[in-house]
Order: structure tokens, then C-alpha cells, then sequence
């Protein structure tokens, strides 16, 4: 079968694969991924790994621990959770990488952890990062991070894959966080909502690799599950200077890696050799074919608010629109090349009269290299206020955030509202010069005499795929059969399926818990559904925060199946993970939407529909529909009843109890 780059990288980092299995999209399978960081949340990775009943990790040299949300806070509660979480992580052979350091993505791909053509996961949405450099770089939860930690391994279901053909070169004065907030802010129709995305074409050349990261980065902003580049020379002359740095200077970040010999000339060799094999299938499957035009994309500025809304910089610079902070910091754009790009702006200029300028590098190695080049200081002259290498500002946390009222502009890469201080200001979001030159001019600006219209087409493509007989593993049902129960919403957000005010209850009991499912969604649910029935939701079900519970009480109340369109991931992990069965079939979902004219939130479809695991297929009324195929590792955890069961069965048989 044809693969994409993502699939054949997935199909590298499987675990217990049938002989001959070839994953492709929509599959459910094993991953054994290269590595998995935690960072501050490693605390709440922790008591979930020790439920499990692990004592030790099932690879020390797989997990990575960094601490980089919170590191302002110098108060005795934090420095103690700190410290346990060192002791912790060193205690159990992890590698540790302490407050200061810097960023834990960043972290990851200046140390040597992220390699071209590897699987690598993190407890942190911005995990889309890794593929800047090539990588598989997806986010995971925090039961997740525990299952990797004990077991080596979690599940994971290979998402349906998107291209993005980048042509042209780009302009001066536009960088790669223009094209991804122009991406985000023209395609903002869920265009590639939980898709992974592999950018191909010759426009790549064109990019540095700083400037793949940024673009990585924010797929997470447009939706996306991974965002890949294809690796090319570029990137492996960018890894040999990274082994270059190491040679050269001998401080206080040389590289723990490349000194264990891990991250060596010799690795970058041979994972260049294995790359060649891994290129995608020149008739590779993509659901969208998104083409670009580099040329064509000017200076972009995201919000305010969303990253759903943008304009280019020309026509916010005429609304003059006053700012009180601007932010040079983050994951996304304080590496570096973004520290010399916004210190070729202000040399030799000051921040306008009433603006305050933070500024934070990635890590401690980006701020040094800034510092020995002089462009750390010009930043300083120019009145920026510092911050240590970290998170900070960006996810809300430590000096310099919004108050009522104010406006932001900042490098980093979310804007909703609140994310970066007070509901009630308002943040834009730009490149490291847009952001330097509205420092200077006291209000959102930049010097471009270039204006275009971005050339930017999609084209999508349609495939039906047969699926192969699944094999049923022995405890798990081959069929299943209930009554239809049609939610018909898209977008049934979290709270709707289970309140906030019950999520802090931690001792509301199942019977409770199946008591209150679903009550702002429909206050009448709970008397409509009967124990067996399936539950069938509309498109992007279960969006919004990361409860548990609302998985949980769906089970709770009898519930065996939900079907829906689609699903968060964050609920699907969370679902799955709970032992609550889920699968896609949008077929159905549209199909029973053409029969229902009632505008009652929950209705019930009327006849059985008859679910068949093996063939991938819903009878009902006479019809078949589809639904992706629910493989051996989602059965594993659901007979299991939760992950942490999966584990402790596993980690049982290890030992051969």
C-alpha cells in the first residue's frame, strides 16, 4: 500500500503490528515513541504512573523532563513541587533539564532528541513542533505520558493526512510566522481540524529551519495533530552545525546528548541514509491538497483575540491601534534568528513612551548566543524588560501579563482571550519585527511597501477504502447492537456533556456522575437514553477542555458507543483511555441528519442498528455505513476498563504474575 511520510513514520514506531500490517489512516495502533517530555505537569503524570503500580520506568533514556510553565514563581509551594519533580525524574534515570534552561521544546530539538524520520510525543499541545525537523511530533495526554513511562508504549490513531505544497520564496520582511498566521487566519474553517500535515514542494528550500519550526508550531493554532516537514539538506547541515556548536564551545549547555554520544555526526549520517527510504509514496493518499504561494504572503498579523481572524500588517498599521506590552518570547519565536531579526529593527531605537517590552529566549544556549552576538544587548538598550528562558507570559504566568483594557502584540502563539493576562484586553499576535517595530512606534506597525493577496488553493480528494477484516481479540465483542440516540450538534463542547461546576467533585460517584451526563447539553438526555443504547453525536464532539469525566459519565450511565462525525482528540484520548468506546462514521452522521426534522436536541433515530467490528460496518434501515476500524490496541484498553489497567496488566505479565 502507498504511505505517507506520517504513516511509514508511524509504521516505524509501531508495536505489535500483524505480519504484513501496513498502518495507514484511521488505524488505531501501539507507538513506541523515540521519546516523551513532560514539564510541569510531570506532578500530575506522577500519581497516575504510580496507580499503575510501576516502580521504575520501563526505558529511563526515553523520557525527558523539563521545567520551563513556571519558573517565575518563586514561592515555597512551587520550589517544593520543583524539587520533587527533579528528585523524582533523577531518581528514576530520566533525562532532567532544570528551571532556566529554557523552553522543553526547545530544549528537545537543540539537544538532539528530535531526529528527522522519528516519533516523538509530549504532555503539550505544542508538540507539532518536532516536525520543523522533520519529526512525528504529536501531543499526548497525561495518562498517556504515564502508559510511555512504564510500558514504553501508548496507542495512537494515525489521523488523516494532509499535504501543504509550499511554492515561491518569500518576500523580505516576511518570515514563517506570517505564513502560518495567514494559514491559520484564511483556512479557519476547521480546514484541517486533527489532520497531520506533511509540507512538501520547492518552496521549502526557501525556509530556514528556525522559520519550520514557527510554522510547526502553530499547526496545533490551525487544528492540526502534527505538522512535518519532509527532511532535506537543509535540515541535515542545520543538525551537523548543531554538532558543530557542541564541538566548539564548551559552557554550561553543551549538549547532553552529543557528550553520551547519542547525538553524533554518525546518527546524523545514518538516520540520513534511513530518510531516503521513508519519502512518501509517490501515489500516497492525501486528504487535502493545500498549495501555496510564498511570493504572495505579506506581512500578517493575527486577532485580535483568535487566531482565526488576520490581515496583513499594512492595513492594521493604518488603524494605528495603541499597544501597552509587546512580547518577544515562547516556544514559537524566541530563538535566535527571532532575537537578531527584532534587534535589526530597534538598533539604535527605543521603546515608544508608555510600552513595556519583555523579552524571554527559548532557552539559556539561545540567550548566551544572543548575548556573545551583541543582539541581547541592543534589546536592552532599547528598554526590554528580561525574563528567564521559559514559558511565562505566554500561557499566563509570571511578570509583565495584560490588565483590563490594555492591547498586546507578541511573538508568541495563542491569542484567546485571557490566555496572556485579563479577559478584558486584547492580544495580537506577530513575527519578532512586526513586534519590534510596534515597540518603537508605540502602536501595531511595520515598514512594508509589499501588498498581495495570498495565492493559496485547496483541492480535495476523495478515496474509498475498503477495510480489511479486523481481527477481534479474544473478550471483545465481533458485533453490537442498540437503539440510535441522535444528538444533532456539532461542536457538543465538554461542559455540555458534563457540567464544570461537577468537575472539582472528587467524590461524585459513577451513579452521580450518570446522573448529571449531558445536562447542559440537554436537560431531557438523561431520561431519553436507556443502558445499551448508542449514543451518535455530530462533528467535533466533545471540544473544549480536557475533563475526564465527560467520557466517564457516558459510561457510567450504560452508554457502550458513541459515534460521531468527529471527535476532539483530547476527548478521544481521554474516551478511549476511560474505557469508553468511540468511533468516527461521518456517513451515518450525515445520513440520520437528511432523516431528522425535528429540532429537539436529543431524538432517538427509531430501529437497531447493528455495529460489526470486523468488517468496520453500521447496519441501520437497511443501509451500511463505515466507521473507521477499532484495532487491537483500542481493544486492549477498553476490555481493560482504563489505561492505567492496560498498564498494570501489562507490567503483570512482565513479571509473570
Amino acid at each position: 500500500m502507498q504511505q505517507t511520510f506520517v504513516e511509514k513514520t508511524a509504521q516505524k514506531f509501531a508495536a505489535g503490528l500483524e505480519t504484513g500490517q501496513s498502518v495507514r489512516s484511521g488505524d488505531i495502533i501501539m507507538i513506541q515513541p523515540a521519546y516523551v517530555m513532560t514539564h510541569d505537569n510531570t506532578g500530575a503524570v506522577i500519581p497516575k504512573f504510580r496507580e499503575t503500580g510501576a516502580v521504575s520506568f520501563n526505558n529511563p533514556r526515553q523520557v525527558v523532563t523539563t521545567l520551563d510553565h513556571n519558573i517565575q514563581d518563586k514561592t515555597e509551594k512551587n520550589l517544593e513541587k520543583y524539587q520533587k519533580i527533579e528528585n523524582f525524574a533523577k531518581s528514576l534515570g530520566a533525562w532532567f533539564y532544570p528551571a532556566g534552561r529554557g523552553i522543553g521544546h526547545q530544549i528537545m530539538c537543540e539537544e538532539g532528541f528530535i531526529m528527522p524520520g522519528t516519533m516523538v510525543v509530549a504532555s503539550d499541545s505544542h508538540s507539532n513542533m518536532y516536525g520543523g525537523l522533520g519529526a512525528l511530533g504529536t501531543p499526548v495526554v497525561r495518562t498517556d505520558a504515564a502508559s510511555v513511562w512504564a510500558t514504553g508504549k501508548t496507542w495512537w490513531k494515525v489521523p488523516p493526512v494532509s499535504k501543504v505544497i509550499l511554492e515561491g520564496e518569500m518576500r523580505p520582511g516576511v518570515t514563517g510566522k506570517d505564513v502560518i498566521i495567514a494559514l491559520c487566519g484564511i483556512l479557519n474553517k476547521d480546514d484541517v481540524l486533527n489532520h497531520a500535515i506533511e509540507f512538501h514542494g520547492s518552496g521549502i528550500k526557501n525556509l530556514t529551519v528556525e522559520q519550520r519550526l514557527a510554522i510547526s508550531n502553530m499547526t496545533t493554532e490551525w487544528g492540526a495533530l502534527a505538522g512535518v516537514f519532509i527532511p532535506d539538506d537543509i535540515l541535515f547541515n542545520w543538525l551537523e552545525g548543531r554538532i558543530d556548536y557542541y564541538e566548539k564551545n564548551n559552557d554550561e549547555f553543551n549538549g547532553k546528548l552529543w557528550r553520551e554520544g547519542i547525538f553524533s555526526r554518525e546518527s546524523v549520517r545514518k538516520i540520513r541514509e534511513e530518510i531516503k527510504g521513508m519519502m512518501p509514496d509517490k501515489d500516497a493518499f492525501y486528504v487535502k491538497e493545500i498549495t501555496v504561494d510564498l511570493s504572495t504572503i505579506p506581512p500578517y498579523i493575527s486577532g485580535p483575540d483568535t487566531v482565526k481572524k488576520a490581515e496583513p500588517a499594512s492595513s492594521l498599521k493604518e488603524k494605528k491601534v495603541k499597544i501597552d506590552k509587546a512580547y518577544l518570547v515562547s516556544c514559537v519565536n524566541s530563538r535566535f534568528e527571532d532575537i537578531r531579526e527584532a534587534a535589526s529593527v530597534l538598533k539604535g531605537k527605543k521603546a515608544a513612551e508608555g510600552v513595556k517590552f519583555y523579552v524571554s529566549a527559548a532557552s539559556g544556549q539561545v540567550q548566551l548566543e544572543a548575548e556573545n552576538s551583541g543582539d541581547w544587548q541592543i534589546l536592552l538598550d532599547a528598554g526590554a524588560i528580561t525574563l528567564p528562558p521559559g514559558c511565562g507570559p505566554c500561557i499566563g504566568l509570571g511578570v509583565g501579563l495584560l490588565e483590563p483594557g490594555e492591547t498586546g502584540i507578541s511573538s508568541t502563539n495563542r491569542n484567546y482571550k485571557g490566555r496572556m493576562g485579563s479577559p478584558e484586553a486584547h492580544t495580537y499576535l506577530a513575527s519578532p519585527a512586526v513586534v519590534a517595530q510596534s515597540v518603537i512606534s508605540g502602536y501595531i506597525d511595520f515598514e512594508s511597501t509589499f501588498h498581495a493577496d495570498p495565492v493559496i488553493t485547496v483541492k480535495e480528494n476523495k478515496k474509498e477504502v475498503k477495510a480489511a477484516p479486523v481481527k477481534i481479540l479474544p473478550g471483545f465483542p465481533e458485533k453490537l447492537s442498540g437503539n440510535i440516540i441522535f444528538c444533532n450538534k456539532d461542536n457538543i463542547n465538554t461542559d455540555g456533556i458534563y457540567p464544570g461546576k461537577y468537575t472539582y467533585r472528587d467524590d461524585f460517584t459513577p451513579e452521580e456522575q450518570a446522573s448529571v451526563v449531558m445536562e447542559n447539553y440537554d436537560e431531557n438526555f438523561r431520561s431519553i437514553i436507556s443502558k445499551g443504547d448508542i449514543v451518535v453525536g455530530g462533528f467535533n464532539f466533545g471540544t473544549g477542555s480536557s475533563r475526564e469525566q465527560a467520557a466517564t459519565a457516558l459510561k457510567y450511565a450504560g452508554i457502550p458507543l458513541v459515534i460521531a462525525g468527529s471527535f476532539s482528540e483530547t476527548y478521544k484520548r481521554n474516551a478511549i483511555n476511560n474505557g469508553l468506546l468511540i468511533t468516527e462514521s461521518p456517513s451515518l452522521v450525515n445520513y440520520l441528519r437528511s432523516l431528522n426534522t425535528s429540532e429537539e436536541l436529543t431524538v432517538k433515530a427509531g430501529g437497531v442498528a447493528e455495529v460489526d467490528f470486523i468488517n468496520s460496518k453500521i447496519s441501520f434501515n437497511g443501509m451500511e455505513f463505515s466507521f473507521d476500524p477499532i484495532g487491537a490496541a483500542a481493544q486492549e484498553v477498553i476490555m481493560a476498563g482504563r489505561l492505567e489497567e492496560w498498564i498494570k496488566s501489562k507490567l503483570e505479565s512482565e513479571k509473570g504474575v
